[in-house]
């Protein structure tokens, strides 16, 4: 005995392929960034749009630009902690860099000796 689904398809039958237009797809991308920002999951936004996690997980590398100087999403305004949040990153790998700037130098000074 197979199951059925809602419709009537047994749950083996594959669903229709669903087009969906750029537009549609963008809408979803900034939801998903909006939703983000409240704590909600992407699967919970996907399940929410009916589309597939990996699918819209897609679309939101597609359509996400980011400031390569600054690591923000393009057109996303960043909150206070967020910036807090990543300048510390920032200055955590400054740092390491200036460490390993050091030894690299001691390194080569004893070798000139």
């Amino acid at each position: 005995m197979t199951k059925r689904n809602r419709e009537g398809r047994s749950a083996a039958a594959k669903r229709e392929r669903r087009i969906f237009t750029e537009e549609y797809k963008q809408d979803a991308v900034r939801l998903v960034h909006e939703r983000r920002a409240a704590g909600e999951s992407l699967a919970q936004v996907a399940r929410e749009l009916d589309v597939g996690a990996d699918l819209l997980r897609s679309w939101v590398t597609k359509f996400t630009t980011r400031d390569e100087t600054t690591g923000v999403l393009a057109g996303m305004v960043e909150t206070p902690e967020q910036e807090l949040r990543r300048l510390r990153r920032e200055n955590a790998i400054l740092r390491q860099e200036r460490e390993f700037a050091k030894k690299v130098a001691a390194y080569f000074a004893k070798e000139s000796r």
